[in-house]
């Protein structure tokens, strides 16, 4: 139960404070903090959360980063049911904490997006469902090789969460433009939840992708580079 509920609250801090900075702080007039602050924020959610709890559960706060754990050789695949669960009600508990608190604002008039992925019409900058897919699917892959270097017994000490933090902020600051970034099924199912819409019809995309993305990282880390 331990492990569950570091997940939740690790999920729950990067889904507040990633999706919160993009709701409330990105385009804050004249002094929003941008992409590379929304980037940034979400590298640092990741950071904080494994530092505070990632020597509990391993701090994955993502489904697919489970997955590419499993495939990996990392993790008990006993254990996935449990994690993606804690993970994804984390994630809709925050969202749930970042709508309460918008639609409090005093000229509050709609949620709009609400920080949510999507492609073709709901991409940031109109890119493709094809577009999509392969950067979701590269980005993800990446994601988790970091994770499992930085991770391997074979690594400095104590800065694997650095490097995740800071591959996270890298991975946004590529595709915030693309799909708003996921490479995580919870965050994207819990800004979808609320936002609605065909925010909901298009969420499978960032379930696949990142997913697969993920398993086939595990699976190459695996072959290639876990061993002497």
């Amino acid at each position: 139960m331990k492990k569950l509920f570091a997940e939740f609250f690790g999920t729950f801090w990067l889904v507040f404070g990633g999706c919160g900075s993009a709701v409330f702080a990105a385009g804050f007039p004249d002094l929003g903090i941008g992409f590379v602050g929304v980037a940034l924020a979400f590298g640092l959610t990741v950071l904080t959360m494994a530092y505070a709890v990632g020597h509990i559960s391993g701090g994955h706060f993502n489904p697919a980063v489970s997955l590419g754990l499993w495939a990996g050789g990392k993790f008990e695949a006993k254990n996935l049911v449990g994690y993606i669960v804690a993970q994804l009600i984390g994630a809709v508990v925050a969202a749930g904490a970042l709508y309460l608190i918008l639609t409090n604002k005093a000229d509050f008039v709609s949620i709009g997006g609400f920080a949510a992925n999507g492609y073709g019409d709901l991409s940031p900058d109109g890119y493709s469902m094809t577009a999509a897919l392969i950067a979701e699917f590269l980005l993800t892959a990446f994601f988790l090789l970091i994770i499992l270097g930085s991770t391997n017994a074979r690594a400095p000490k104590g800065f694997a969460p650095i490097a995740i933090g800071l591959g996270l902020t890298l991975i946004h600051l590529i595709s915030i433009p693309i799909t708003n970034t996921s490479v995580n099924p919870a965050r994207s199912t819990s800004q979808a939840l609320f936002a609605g819409g065909e925010f909901t019809s298009q969420l499978w995309l960032f379930w696949v992708a990142p997913i697969a993305g993920a398993i086939v990282a595990g699976f190459i880390h695996k072959a290639l580079f876990d061993k002497e």
